[in-house]
């Protein structure tokens, strides 16, 4: 009975996720019939589920291999820098993060081809707003930067301008619309708009209320471009992306804004009198806002998603709160409550969905120090800060050395196991 309990805990130990498993029966029946006749292979068989179950494979930085479920964020994959490594190996890193959703700030035709059968879904930028408010000029875009990779590379989104309402080029505003409508008929007459839908990125700088949640109203200077835009949105179905980043605000007021309510860290909350709902965080009373926001102009209609969302792990001596620890603390807790699906208070309904800023540190891009290093990777493949996914996200925050492709954990080669103790057996 003691040796067929052995087997058993042999059996039940195998992932039964394996394309193994098969084997593992096979391996199962055959122990029975030769451990129970042979003391030799029963210390054998008890020496090997001493290295059984081999240890979960996962990247250096901390992520979860690709044997594992995707992970539910997506990544901004901007490229203002001159030390990236080549779109192919990037491929490969976001496939070994099992990360399935990219955005680029434009169509870079040799990353659409790098990522072509890998299944992760795109979202690209397009042109020149003024130029792009023409039919056939966007017609003709549509045509050369999206249709020639669809297939095999899956576009879902075109974003058309980015934080356009909230700066001060007024033909661009002017242009926002009219060229999403054109993006937009440019992939009807294409037979795509079933795949790819359009939108634009707006800051939260476009309202003109934030707080309390309840209280969200847009700019009325931008209501003239809002009021058409969110009726857009409605027609055709696609979100209203924002870009929130509640370091921002910590930064400006470190002391009157609390940094564990902006790092999704245990803290009070804050209530919101015109609703009674409370807030243990800041980028969900920004959504929320947009939502009441939204609703002031009569649209509960549009689901808004956050296009852009970070912290820095390094900034100017100025740049109060811009540590590799606070950067580590809001990715992490961020993406844990990402990964349950959560809401928020206003919409609980309604899983929060993110594309984190960003993939790579860009040392080229304008600005503070903390612009360029907003990066959960160095470009040599190094992560700057251990996010903790491969543990359910328990905390860490010691940088990797070892690049993406080998592993945190030691490992033991099983094959390599068997031919040892064999070896010690029988020799």
């Amino acid at each position: 009975m003691e040796r067929i309990l052995v087997c058993a805990r042999f059996f039940f130990s195998f992932p039964w996720a394996s394309s193994l498993r098969l084997g593992c029966i096979l391996l199962l029946l055959l122990s029975v019939c030769i451990i129970v006749t042979s003391p030799i292979l029963l210390n054998l068989f008890l020496s090997l589920c001493v290295f059984w179950p081999p240890p979960t494979l996962t990247s250096a930085n901390g992520f979860v291999s690709a044997a594992t479920a995707p992970l539910k964020f997506g990544i901004n994959y901007g490229q203002i820098a001159n030390n990236l490594p080549p779109p192919t190996q990037v491929s490969g890193i976001l496939q070994s993060l099992n990360v399935k959703r990219v955005k680029l700030y434009d169509a870079d035709p040799s990353v659409l081809k790098a990522f072509a059968g890998t299944g992760v879904e795109f979202t690209v930028s397009g042109g020149d707003l003024v130029h792009m408010s023409d039919a056939s000029n966007a017609r003709s875009w549509v045509a050369q930067n999206v249709q020639p990779f669809i297939p095999a590379t899956r576009i879902t989104c075109i974003i058309v301008g980015n934080e356009v309402l909230s700066g001060k080029d007024t033909a661009a505003m002017q242009s926002l619309l009219p060229a999403m409508q054109a993006v937009h008929q440019a992939l009807v007459d294409l037979g795509l708009d079933g795949e790819v839908n359009v939108s634009t990125s707006q800051s939260v700088d476009v309202l003109a209320s934030s707080y309390p949640p309840s209280a969200g109203v847009f700019r009325e200077d931008l209501a003239q471009y809002m009021e058409p835009l969110l009726d857009f949105h409605a027609q055709v179905g696609s979100p209203f992306l924002i870009n929130a980043y509640p370091f921002f605000a910590y930064k400006a007021s470190p002391s009157t804004v609390s940094l564990p309510y902006v790092l999704f860290e245990p803290n009070p909350g804050v209530r919101d009198p015109g609703t009674n709902l409370t807030y243990d965080n800041m980028l969900y009373a920004q959504i929320d806002a947009v939502y009441a926001a939204m609703e002031a102009m009569g649209h509960t209609d549009v689901s808004v998603r956050i296009s852009e969302t970070g912290w820095p792990s390094s900034g100017d001596a100025d740049e109060v709160g811009a540590t590799v620890l606070n950067a580590a603390a809001y990715n992490r807790n961020l993406m844990k409550r990402v990964a349950a699906g959560q809401g928020t208070p206003r919409r609980p309904d309604v899983p929060v969905d993110v594309l984190v800023f960003a993939l790579f540190n860009e040392n080229m891009k304008h600005g503070q120090a903390s612009e360029r290093n907003y990066g959960l990777f160095y470009p040599n493949g190094t992560s700057v800060y251990d996010l903790g996914l491969d543990d359910g996200g328990a905390p860490g925050t010691s940088p990797s050395t070892s690049g993406f492709y080998s592993s945190s954990k030691p490992m033991i080669s099983f094959p390599v196991g068997v031919v040892v103790l064999l070896a010690a057996f029988f020799l």
